[in-house]
């Protein structure tokens, strides 16, 4: 912790005083351009990655970057999103997984969780992206189905996204889109998922 509260003074009296006016502007409210969904790991830093500023994105962290379809029950992605969607109005969410991720090597069942009811609880919401790796990457290598999945998750959690009412009906309406990345940890690249070609290409391809 002394290297945490070190980092504090260093922002109380540097950083914050460089940015004064852009914290006093972020003291009356906050209008992101886009809600970003990813995984807890400690190793993904959303605005080191996007080179945002605060007030910027609207974060919401959690194992696997996993968006539960929408039902009855509340809990903090569907808060966080309904909240983003419905109050904050912003025009993107983007639902980014990651190379190495550990819930995508649980998911795959090759990590014991029988000491982790919650988490093997959680991880029922890559069902159906792990059916599909296990039948379309027969013949590949563990690594290779772990990256499969990593980008089959993706896509799975956009279609559950579409299932929240603050979501679908703002699609509908034209007011929002849909973003699904993968960062590659080692090398820092993004690759995006194209629907129309139902592949992920590199970041410029897609946003050029």
């Amino acid at each position: 912790m002394p290297k945490f509260a070190d980092g504090v003074l260093q922002f109380q009296h540097h950083v914050f005083p460089a940015k004064k006016a852009l914290f006093e502007a972020l003291s009356d409210g906050q209008s992101p351009e886009a809600l970003f969904i990813t995984c807890s790991d400690s190793r993904i830093e959303t605005g080191m990655l996007t080179q945002s500023e605060p007030g910027e994105l609207f974060v919401c962290r959690n194992v696997g970057n996993i968006v539960p379809p929408h039902t009855e029950h509340t809990g903090g992605v569907t808060a966080s999103l309904e909240f983003a969607a419905a109050v904050l109005k912003v025009p993107h969410i983007v639902i980014c997984g990651h190379t190495g991720c550990g819930a995508m090597e649980a998911a795959m069942g090759t990590q014991d969780l029988s000491g982790l009811p919650h988490v093997r609880r959680w991880l029922q919401f890559t069902k159906k992206a792990v059916r599909i790796v296990e039948e379309a990457g027969r013949r590949k290598s563990l690594a290779e189905k772990q990256d499969m999945l990593t980008e089959q998750n993706v896509i799975l959690q956009l279609d559950h996204l579409k299932t929240h009412p603050a979501v679908s009906e703002r699609l509908e309406c034209g007011e929002l889109t849909l973003h699904g990345w993968v960062y590659h940890i080692t090398t820092g690249n993004v690759q995006v998922y194209d629907e129309h070609r139902n592949q992920f290409v590199p970041t410029t391809d897609y946003y050029s």
